[in-house]
């Protein structure tokens, strides 16, 4: 996205009617940092930067929006996406081992992104597929039951692919 040819007036629309310079230019915030970090893939401070100077809002403004959403990253993020469930179905079934096998595998902790940038591990909350306990999602792909070193290691397989 190039952030000098944003329009302030086309991204609020009707309601800019209404509202002053300053609300309409903290009203685009959010979609202004979903369309670089389309483009980018993540937030980099230069990109955070252009956009303080060109709203006319200040970088802690613009941070104080980017970090209270966990969708922004202000890293670059790996090619291949894997979240380890940490829910009770998923933990007591032993998603715990899951995401230490995967931390050990490729030498990151959750959170991290391998250095060749093929890959980032998460954990998340709950993927909402209990019935398929322990559950890992790669790039949004469910991958369940993980249950046993052989199916551990086709998972690990199937992270180092491609």
């Amino acid at each position: 996205m190039q952030i000098e040819k944003m329009q302030v007036d086309e991204q609020i629309g009707e309601i800019g009617r209404i509202l002053t310079d300053q609300e309409k230019k903290k009203g685009i915030v959010i979609h202004a940092l979903q369309q670089i970090q389309a483009d980018i893939g993540y937030l980099p401070e230069d990109a955070v930067r252009e956009l303080s100077r060109h709203l006319n809002l200040s970088m802690s403004e613009i941070y104080s929006v980017a970090s209270f959403y966990k969708m922004f990253y202000f890293n670059p993020r790996g090619k291949k996406i894997v979240k380890v469930c940490l829910g009770t179905a998923c933990y007591v079934r032993g998603s715990k081992k899951v995401l230490d096998s995967l931390e050990n595998a490729f030498d990151i902790k959750s959170g991290e992104t391998t250095e060749d940038l093929a890959m980032t591990l998460e954990t998340v909350g709950c993927v909402g597929c209990c019935g398929l306990a322990p559950v890992t999602t790669i790039n949004d792909e469910v991958a369940g039951e993980i249950i046993g070193s052989r199916k551990l290691e086709g998972l690990i397989r199937s992270v180092r692919e491609d």
